[in-house]
């Protein structure tokens, strides 16, 4: 009795079916969405040289406050704050997790309560090139699935075409790498500009830590547009990959024998393999 097991025809079919889609709707990133994101960014970097560009550097000093405001007023209302103690206690979930915004800015217990303004002006570029990165990290998955898809069974010889997919796949995973990187760089940010305001709060008599506040929301901005340029790079890199190697992605087995012929037939006609181009 044979214990093989095969997938109902059903199945067979709806797998065709999601392989076909795959394979469309990457085609289409790869000859329609990266061009045009390449296109897209380039006039988004060429549009930073104007002042009304959010990324312009002019930006920095306009939106970067400086100033150490006083403790919000309910620290101050020892009522108020047994009120909203309570109501914090009555906000907590079941797994002890306080729900609201009002319990992660409690400063009651803080050795420094004073408040500081984030750069508003960076967090909106921050959400731009979150945006970008996350499209780009989508649009990749799309054609690493197709790539994947593609790749003909494991077996011995003829297997320059699978070589070729996979050194686009690697390509791919980099830049995908890339796109989660630049993605983080919002965190980082935030996390190094709490530690020099929290300098601020603490010697605000040190008027360096204020211009370092300064230099680093200048720098932010600069960071920014550079980040824009290697996105553009990343698109414009990966359609030329896959437009040049696009027969071979497709079909690795049939592309690979014409190739492989011509060298075949010089072997066996005696010329020395070192010959052959």
């Amino acid at each position: 009795m044979s214990d093989k097991m095969k997938m109902g025809s059903e199945i067979t079919k709806k797998l065709e079916e999601f392989h076909k889609t795959s394979a469309v709707v990457a085609q289409e990133v790869i000859f329609v969405t990266w061009p045009a994101k390449i296109l897209e960014l380039q006039a988004l970097i060429d549009s930073t040289i104007h002042p009304s560009s959010p990324f312009h550097p002019s930006h920095a000093a306009n939106f970067t406050d400086t100033t150490v405001y006083p403790p919000p007023s309910y620290l101050a209302d020892s009522e108020g704050s047994e009120t909203k103690k309570r109501k914090l206690d009555s906000d907590e979930s079941v797994n002890g997790v306080t729900s609201g915004v009002s319990a992660t800015n409690d400063t009651r217990n803080a050795r420094y309560p004073n408040l500081m303004h984030a750069n508003k002006h960076i967090v909106k570029v921050h959400e731009l090139m979150k945006r970008e990165c996350e499209q780009l990290a989508e649009l990749i998955d799309k054609v690493k699935l197709w790539v994947n898809l593609s790749m003909p069974k494991i077996e011995d010889g003829d297997n320059f075409g699978v070589q070729i997919q996979e050194e686009v796949l690697n390509e791919l995973h980099r830049s995908q790498e890339s796109a989660y990187n630049l993605r983080d760089a919002a965190r980082q940010n935030f996390a190094n500009r709490a530690k020099i305001c929290s300098k601020i709060i603490k010697y605000p008599h040190i008027e360096d830590y204020i211009l370092a506040l300064k230099e680093h929301d200048e720098k932010q901005l600069y960071v920014s547009r550079q980040n824009l340029h290697d996105l553009r790079n990343v698109y414009a890199i990966l359609t030329d990959i896959l437009h040049k190697n696009i027969t071979k992605i497709r079909s690795p087995k049939d592309s690979t024998r014409q190739f492989m012929w011509p060298v075949r037939r010089y072997v066996c006609s005696g010329i020395p393999r070192a010959w052959i181009a």
